[in-house]
């Protein structure tokens, strides 16, 4: 059994494997679209997610200047983000040696929002991406997580796909 305890270190990169720069980034929650439902057989009112659907994955990247790549992010067209950390962990069945393990976060989308920044002397400009994502997938040590495709109609948790019947029932497959 493993401890998680922190990030150690962690890269940015473009679909292309380009290194984005030097960035602290603020990843998505996962807020389920509801519909409020009541009548006979409820006491009162119930706030009921709808399977699969999430609300806007809003994505926050926060760069420390302005480079060549972080304005290409700028173009109007989908982007892909490719972020790679190494987590450390207490392996608590070793006797609690210090392990590493790779996480990978796949991000997909477009950019809504792109602050330049600020211009002072000696400090960090603070160039601000926000980008709405269509795609996130999360893999730890090797294991895909999550995994949710808002236009493939996909959304896996630990590999179980809670949107295959829906596609099933929509059409999609088969």
């Amino acid at each position: 059994m493993k401890t998680p305890e922190k990030v150690i270190a962690f890269s940015a990169y473009s679909a292309s494997k380009v290194f984005l720069g030097l960035v602290d980034v603020e990843l998505p929650g996962i807020e389920f679209m509801t519909d409020t439902i009541s009548g006979a057989g409820i006491a009162g009112e119930l706030e009921s997610p709808v399977i699969g659907l999430t609300k806007a994955l809003g994505v926050k990247l926060k760069f420390r200047s302005i480079t060549r790549q972080t304005a290409s992010l700028l173009a109007p067209t989908r982007q892909q983000l490719d972020l790679r950390a190494s987590v450390q962990s207490r392996a608590m069945d070793k006797g609690g040696d210090i392990v590493t393990a790779p996480q990978k976060i796949v991000i997909g989308g477009m950019v809504k929002k792109h602050s330049l920044g600020k211009l002072e002397i000696a400090k960090a400009q603070d160039c601000e991406v926000e980008l709405d994502a269509d795609y996130l997938k999360l893999t730890l040590d090797g294991e895909d997580i999550l995994e949710v495709d808002k236009f493939a109609m996909v959304f896996k948790v630990n590999g179980t796909d809670y949107l295959a019947a829906v596609r099933s029932d929509i059409g999609m497959e088969g």
